[in-house]
């Protein structure tokens, strides 16, 4: 297989970054890089899908890994994994013994450790510089769901309809499940018992760098976990600042300890990110020097300053993103610069995970949430048309028209985009340019 062949068939087949953003996957294939990843560091608290996906499917994860690795050429092809995850490790070690090229390096238990670019250095040494790609170093950085999906796309042509994700918190019974795209956060949660809490709140994603979501929302490719909290809960106050009030508390108490900056990952690695001088300027109101400012947009939004690091309780990293936010839609993009000398002090700043759920408020929700592969009910599947970056798909069906499970319903466009296709049989119910409707036929 050459990489335009392995392209198509990502593209057909609808696989994207299974976290984060949702890049198309076959927009991040490249000759040039000599180094490819694969993502087990995990660092969000709560979430435990890669290290058990990995684990359970280390000969099927593998041998796409070591696929990628031969048609890009790359010349190492090696496992980022945190020491803790001694049964994932083990079970790689087996399943490696087939591919010369696979290699593993072992991370500590430390956030961010799954951030691409601390992850880039941890293995390789490599600094990405400050708004840059990974593949600008020649390394391509892959989450373990995404090659699970290359795996079954080339070996079983089976494309993406479902997904893993993580139900925590306030729940009968915390899990990991996989579950058709476009089914209702309501009804995963169900699958989990049932919230355990008058008022819930559903944050999608790691309670770090996840979103508030509601029940009435829908489960897409990038959706990694459902962590269900009570509407009192610190960390969803946290999470929900008020920025006028924000940047008014950091002109009354922000003390320039720089803790923030001590502890920001990408600062540690050189880039030119300082919350506290950011903090700094905005509170007064400061443009003497506009680079507090316009380096907010090299932040990656970790939240370390601002769930750990200010001993204030104040919200950089909320402020920030208001700020970058700004910038971008005013068309401000970040300046080419290079990064500095790592941080001599690195090594020291690093955020222990079991700390870092401590001071979030969520230890008595930190359950195994083992992994359950078992079919789902899903009677109605809202699929959304764009679920990764880039434009999003054509609906290539029509109201009445009957679908099967695993057909294409929605078709990649000009530019970076990727197939969309139903993860139920049923009838097309309704059709608009972002979603499709599927109810699922009696029965199913």
């Amino acid at each position: 297989m050459n990489l335009s062949e392995l392209s198509e068939i990502l593209k057909q087949n609808g696989i994207v970054g299974a976290g984060g953003a949702g890049f198309p996957t076959y927009g991040k294939l490249s000759e040039r890089a000599d180094i490819i990843l694969l993502n087990c560091a995990e660092c969000e608290p709560l979430l435990k899908l890669h290290r058990q996906l990995l684990c359970r499917h280390a000969s099927e994860i593998l041998k796409a890994f070591a696929l990628v690795a031969s048609v890009l050429s790359a010349k190492q092809a090696i496992i980022g994994i945190k020491e803790e995850y001694t049964n994932t490790i083990a079970a790689c070690e087996e399943a490696m013994k087939a591919y010369p090229v696979i290699s593993m390096h072992k991370l500590p238990g430390a956030y961010p450790m799954g951030d691409e670019v601390v992850l880039i250095y941890e293995a390789t040494g490599r600094v990405v510089r400050p708004g840059g790609l990974p593949i600008e170093q020649g390394v391509c950085v892959f989450n373990v769901e995404t090659l699970y999906n290359i795996y079954r796309a080339v070996y079983e042509n089976r494309p993406v309809t479902e997904k893993y994700v993580t139900i925590a918190g306030e729940v009968q019974e915390p899990q990991t499940r996989r579950v058709p795209i476009g089914m209702s956060i309501h009804d995963v949660v169900q699958l989990a018992g049932g919230v355990t809490t008058e008022d819930p709140v559903y944050l999608l994603g790691g309670p770090m760098m996840g979103n508030f979501g509601n029940e009435f929302g829908v489960i897409t490719k990038t959706t990694s976990a459902i962590i269900v909290l009570p509407q009192n809960h610190p960390l969803v106050y946290r999470k929900k600042p008020n920025i006028a009030i924000a940047i008014r508390r950091s002109a009354s108490s922000c003390c320039q300890c720089r803790t923030c900056t001590d502890l920001c990952p990408r600062h540690n690695l050189g880039h030119p990110i300082e919350p506290h001088l950011f903090m700094r300027a905005c509170s007064h109101a400061d443009t003497q020097s506009v680079a507090p400012y316009i380096n907010t947009l090299f932040c990656s939004s970790c939240n370390v300053c601002e769930m750990y690091a200010c001993p204030q309780g104040l919200s950089p990293r909320s402020i920030m993103a208001e700020f970058k936010n700004g910038l971008r839609k005013s068309g401000v993009k970040p300046p080419e610069v290079e990064a500095k000398p790592v941080s001599i002090h690195r090594e020291y700043h690093r955020i222990p995970e079991e700390r870092l759920v401590i001071r979030l408020g969520l230890r008595q929700y930190d359950s195994k949430a083992e992994l359950q592969e078992t079919g789902c009910a899903c009677n109605i599947a809202k699929i959304r048309m764009s679920q990764h970056i880039g434009a999003p798909a054509k609906p290539v069906v029509a109201v009445g028209d009957s679908v099967k499970a695993g057909q294409m319903i929605g078709e990649a466009q000009s530019g970076l985009s990727v197939n969309i296709h139903a993860s139920i049989s049923g009838t097309v119910r309704e059709v608009t340019d972002a979603e499709v409707v599927i109810a699922a036929s009696k029965g199913d």
